[in-house]
C-alpha cells in the first residue's frame, strides 16, 4: 500500500481532537512530500541535523515536532522554527530552550517527557521531579516557553494490560498537572504498535512512522 493510501487509512480511524505526528526520520523528502500532498502537516523527527536540512528544502507550512532525546547544545539550530518539542526531560533542558527562544523572539511550545515505562532505556521526568520543576522560581520565570501538556512512552511489550496500565497512569498525571497548568491540552502517547490503546486511555496526539511509512531505513 502506497503512503497516500496507509495516511488516509490511519486518519479515517483517529477520533476528532487526535493530532497525528508522520514520524517522518530517515525518510527521504520525497516520501515527506507524498504524504504532504494528502494534507499532512504535522512531521516528527528525533534528529535536529536531519530535521534542520528538511525543514530548509521542504514547503514552509510544515510543523516540525523534535520528537527525540534531546541534547541542550542543539536547541539552538532548531529554536527558529520547531513547532514542539516532545521530550523535555529537565529543567536544564528547559532553560536552554526558553534561552535560544529568546534570541529568536519566540515561545517555543514544550512537552514534558514523563518516565511511565518499565525499561530503564526511556527518558523523561518522575511524579517528584514533575511537580518539583513546575513550582520552581525559574520555571515560573520563563517567559520563552510554554508547557502545551505530557508526553509518554509505554514499555515495549506484548502485554496489553501493561501498556494500557502505563498510559492509564500518564492520563492521571495530566489530569493531576492541569489542576497547577490549567492550560495544558496536549498528551502525547501512542505509537504505531500502540496507538489504539493510547487513544482508549486519553491520548491526543500519536506519533506514528512505521505504520505510514514502512519500515525505517537505517543505513
Amino acid at each position: 500500500m502506497s503512503i497516500k493510501e496507509q495516511l488516509k487509512n490511519i486518519k479515517t480511524e483517529l477520533p476528532d481532537g487526535v493530532t497525528l505526528v508522520a514520524v517522518s526520520k530517515t525518510k527521504p523528502n520525497e516520501a515527506i512530500l507524498e504524504a504532504y500532498e494528502v494534507g499532512q502537516r504535522v512531521f516528527g523527527e528525533n534528529k535536529v541535523q536531519e530535521m534542520v536540512a528538511k525543514w530548509e528544502t521542504l514547503p514552509k507550512d510544515i510543523e516540525w515536532h523534535m520528537i527525540g532525546h534531546l541534547q541542550r547544545n542543539k536547541v539552538k539550530y532548531m529554536a527558529e522554527f520547531v513547532s514542539l518539542i516532545h521530550g523535555v526531560d529537565s529543567l536544564r533542558l528547559l532553560k536552554e530552550i526558553n534561552k535560544q527562544a529568546q534570541k529568536h523572539d519566540r515561545v517555543i511550545p514544550c512537552l514534558l517527557q514523563m518516565h511511565i515505562a518499565e525499561e530503564d532505556t526511556k527518558f523523561g521526568l518522575d511524579e517528584a521531579e514533575l511537580k518539583e520543576l513546575i513550582q520552581s522560581e525559574e520555571f515560573k520565570a520563563m517567559e520563552n516557553i510554554t508547557i502545551m501538556g505530557l508526553m509518554g512512552m509505554a514499555t515495549f511489550t506484548s502485554n496489553q494490560n501493561q501498556v494500557r496500565k502505563e498510559f492509564a497512569s500518564l492520563k492521571s498525571i495530566f489530569e493531576k498537572l492541569k489542576q497547577e497548568l490549567p492550560n495544558i491540552s496536549v498528551l502525547s502517547m501512542g505509537m504505531s504498535g500502540d496507538y489504539g490503546l493510547a487513544i482508549e486511555e486519553g491520548s491526543t496526539m500519536v506519533r506514528i512512522g512505521s505504520s505510514i511509512f514502512g519500515d525505517r531505513n537505517y543505513s
